[in-house]
């Protein structure tokens, strides 16, 4: 390791340690690090002007995270819970089950698992602790482990990162994740179900058929958005970045036309809300281009690469490795350092072993949100306290069963590839996500 590297390190963990957010941690890293090679400090400028404004793929995600924020203020959550109550409500644990299915749409639609916390995930707790058949820990467990789905089923922001890092399409990581997603759900229903036999809780009173049709048709416009959106990126209609802009447009028309749920003071709220997580991503990424300059400069990638090279390592065995190393560092670290800071000096390895980007893509981003519901990090065990007052220790005691599952979902996809490339391939995207 070089003077540089070691001062850019030390001065990364320093600031996390102090609690600094991790943008100016980064950006504050970069900075130490070209002061001590010597180096003009205006190169943290030019390296992030450069990157920000090359990036044409990242103007969906201030896109994305508007039109989530929008349908959250929209009554958006509400409609498609009452939706998805009428498929699935008469399972046992069926305020369980019914918050699953609204994560697998509402993931179709914002492309964040914070969001869908937030969001459906609040809704949703606040039903369950109505009935005493629903401890806190549990709900809160279902609700972070639902949250997970929003990343991994399209549209996708941290997808939309990776791409913008590796070069790899948009299109068909959105694609890749379509099975996994679905797997992820299907696994976590049997879950809930199999607790809820366990515990024997009852079923819920099923909807009035009654009050069918005027549920369907309060669901029927928001469950509009998905389809909008795939089915335009596929048709060719417009590229993923420009659905972005589509998604915005469509839940602003469905709030403000349709819903009628937003005020001037609701939207200017949204709008600050809007602004406020974009700059933070932006800072983010801001930090990644300079710590990625200096990593490139020093030869980091290219020795990962070699050290990979010269331990004669197969595909499988990378993966794996991979997988250890994200799930230890994710108990630790932000997601945003795991995507921006270690993928970058992964992908060197990677390619030299022929790993399919895609497939790549879609690990990096399951072990991510992992991350998010590991102690003692876990970013979405944070905010579901935050919003619901529920401890830590309750959600973890309740959600040991969804990790372990997310475990071995993982294990399945590391080593059967096709789980996530069938559907790009089938699709005409090439290897590697070309």
């Amino acid at each position: 390791m070089t003077i540089g590297i070691f001062v850019l390190v030390c001065v990364l963990v320093g600031g996390m340690l102090l609690r600094m957010p991790i943008g100016f941690s980064m950006l504050a890293s970069g900075v130490a690090y070209l002061l001590v090679k010597g180096q003009d400090v205006g190169l943290v400028a030019e390296q992030v002007g450069n990157g920000l404004y090359n990036s044409y793929v990242l103007l969906a995600v201030p896109l994305f995270v508007f039109a989530a924020n929008i349908m959250n203020a929209g009554t958006v959550s509400e409609r498609i819970f009452d939706f998805c109550r009428i498929l699935v409500g008469r399972m046992r644990g069926g305020l369980a089950q019914v918050d699953i299915l609204v994560s697998v749409i509402f993931s179709g639609m914002s492309g964040s698992a914070i969001a869908d916390a937030a969001g459906p995930g609040l809704v949703t707790i606040r039903q369950m602790l109505k009935k005493p058949e629903y401890t806190r820990g549990f709900a809160a467990a279902v609700v972070v482990a639902s949250a997970t789905l929003g990343p991994i089923i399209p549209p996708s922001i941290p997808m939309v990162i990776y791409a913008m890092v590796s070069g790899a399409s948009v299109g068909a990581l959105f694609l890749g994740g379509v099975v996994p997603g679905f797997l992820m759900a299907g696994l976590m229903m049997g879950v809930v179900h199999i607790i809820a036999v366990k515990r024997n809780m009852p079923r819920d009173d099923p909807v009035p058929r009654s009050q069918w049709a005027g549920l369907v048709f309060r669901g029927a416009l928001p469950l509009s958005m998905p389809i909008v959106l795939l089915g335009g990126i596929y048709s060719g209609a417009f590229t993923p970045t420009e659905a972005a802009a589509v998604a915005a447009l469509h839940s602003l028309i469905l709030a403000t036309v349709f819903f009628r749920a937003l005020t001037w003071k609701s939207f200017w709220g949204v709008v600050l809300e809007s602004t406020r997580g974009s700059a933070v991503i932006t800072i983010i990424l801001a930090g990644s281009f300079i710590l990625n300059y200096a990593f490139t400069a020093e030869g980091v990638p290219q020795a990962m690469a070699q050290w990979v090279g010269d331990m004669q390592l197969s595909q499988l065995k990378f993966l794996l490795l991979v997988n250890v190393m994200f799930l230890v560092l994710g108990c630790f670290l932000d997601v945003s350092v795991l995507l921006l800071v270690f993928v970058p000096m992964l992908l060197p390895a990677a390619k030299l072993l022929g790993v399919d980007l895609v497939h790549f893509g879609v690990l990096v981003v399951l072990n991510m949100m992992m991350g998010l519901i590991s102690p003692p990090f876990g970013m979405l065990l944070f905010v579901t306290k935050a919003l619901t007052g529920i401890p830590i220790g309750e959600m973890m005691k309740e959600g040991w069963p969804f990790l372990l599952m997310l475990v071995a979902l993982l294990l399945a996809i590391t080593v059967f590839p096709q789980i996530v490339l069938w559907l790009p391939q089938s699709m005409g995207y090439g290897s590697a996500g070309g």
